[in-house]
């Protein structure tokens, strides 16, 4: 009888997939420069400690800083005294609660439409606002940046896909113009996108679709809390909220909480929980979730200094990186990227900033097109000014150095 060790060596010579992980260059050049997965020990405002050194957070999507805002934090610790850590369950059987309805109504409401699903994740969210609604035989048209959520849905779907240029209604317009009329189609983009900072061009993209037979979905994670007068996101910034058909989302940005969201007309969201797996399938996000996120909710709505000051923030940043010549990528919103063209040097200059005491995170091609390699950073409400002037220095030192 062979020994357990020689019997480990025979079955592993066998499985061609653990060989394949083993072999496998992207996860070895991960490890080998060690860019991402990084875990805080502890976080004070818009400071994280990483190996017992405080940084600067200039990565999150904490744009209105109020992921620790006392009545959020509040909020959560009530709900979890009140309701427990968990439903242990999907909306669909035994996992759905009064302040889920609640959120729900409270997010409708804010956002003009007659109804919203909320989902334990904003990834699945967005996911299911594409697979629930497109189907064999339609056409999804998308943006070539989407996020790779709805890239996701959209496989899930089955249905023809045609791609557009990013933020370009020309392009849209004429694969349109070659399209039958009668075929459903269902225009997939993104109200902000997050690695460029964009700003969709929804009015003449509403313009070019108008008489195609065309669906809308628009993930709004980044533009929701931000855009907008009272930050309802980049529909209600470009006044076009009644032209969209679905509105997906994440809670775990503006927020300060996780999930997700989907909004619609009443028809629209009916259906959805009919037919949408990852809602019939998934488990309900928890109390303290929910409560974090209506709170933050309310506070956007009640305190709209935090905006303000992410505003104020995002152009004295913008500002500061101007006079280094840094591109950009023509960013519109608090996301902003810096290219830096070339995934060697993206490597050397974000560890010069690790280095410095600036926690970024670097996108490499094929996240983002070959040659833009870029430092994604963010701006909240919680950096002060000498922050951002930090940044700017540490920015400056290392683009010299790389």
């Amino acid at each position: 009888m062979a020994s357990p060790s020689k019997l480990k060596s025979v079955l592993r010579r066998r499985s061609s997939i653990e060989q394949r992980c083993r072999e496998d260059e992207a996860t070895r050049a991960r490890l080998r420069y060690q860019p991402w997965y990084h875990h805080p020990e502890k976080q004070e405002g818009a400071h994280v400690w990483i190996g017992g050194k405080r940084m600067l957070m200039m990565s999150s999507n904490d744009y209105l800083g109020l992921s620790n805002h006392p009545r959020v934090v509040e909020a959560g610790e009530t709900a979890l005294r009140t309701w427990g850590s968990s439903t242990t369950g999907a909306r669909l059987a035994n996992g759905s609660r009064a302040y889920h309805r609640e959120l729900e109504e409270d997010l409708a409401l804010f956002l003009g439409k007659e109804d919203c699903q909320v989902l334990n994740a904003g990834y699945l969210a967005c996911m299911t606002a594409v697979s629930t609604f497109a189907q064999k035989g339609d056409l999804v048209l998308v943006d070539r940046n989407v996020h790779s959520s709805l890239w996701s849905g959209i496989s899930l779907s089955s249905a023809r896909v045609e791609r557009f240029a990013h933020n370009k209604p020309s392009d849209l317009q004429d694969i349109l113009l070659t399209e039958d009329r009668s075929i459903p189609k269902l225009v997939v983009i993104e109200g902000v996108y997050s690695m460029e900072g964009h700003i969709a061009p929804l009015q003449e993209l509403l313009e070019v679709s108008r008489d195609h037979n065309c669906f809308f979905v628009l993930d709004d994670a980044h533009g929701f809390g931000v855009l907008g007068d009272r930050g309802q996101g980049t529909t209600g910034y470009l006044d076009r909220n009644n032209e969209i058909d679905i509105i997906c989302g994440s809670l775990s940005k503006s927020m300060a909480s996780t999930g997700g969201f989907i909004a619609g007309s009443k028809a629209l969201v009916e259906y959805l929980r009919t037919h949408s797996k990852q809602t019939i399938f998934s488990a309900a996000i928890s109390p303290a979730q929910a409560a974090c996120a209506r709170t933050a909710l309310r506070l956007l709505q009640e305190e709209p200094e935090h905006r303000e000051r992410l505003w104020d923030n995002t152009r004295y940043y913008k500002r500061l990186l101007n006079q280094l010549d840094l591109d950009i990528w023509e960013s519109q919103t608090p996301a902003v990227p810096i290219i830096v063209g070339g995934k060697e040097r993206a490597y050397r200059i974000w560890k010069n900033l690790m280095d410095r005491g600036i926690f970024t995170v670097i996108a490499i091609a094929p996240a983002v097109p070959p040659g833009r390699d870029l430092l994604r950073t963010a701006v909240s409400a919680r950096h002060s000014r000498e922050d951002l002037e930090r940044v700017a220095e540490a920015l400056s030192r290392a683009f010299k150095r790389s």
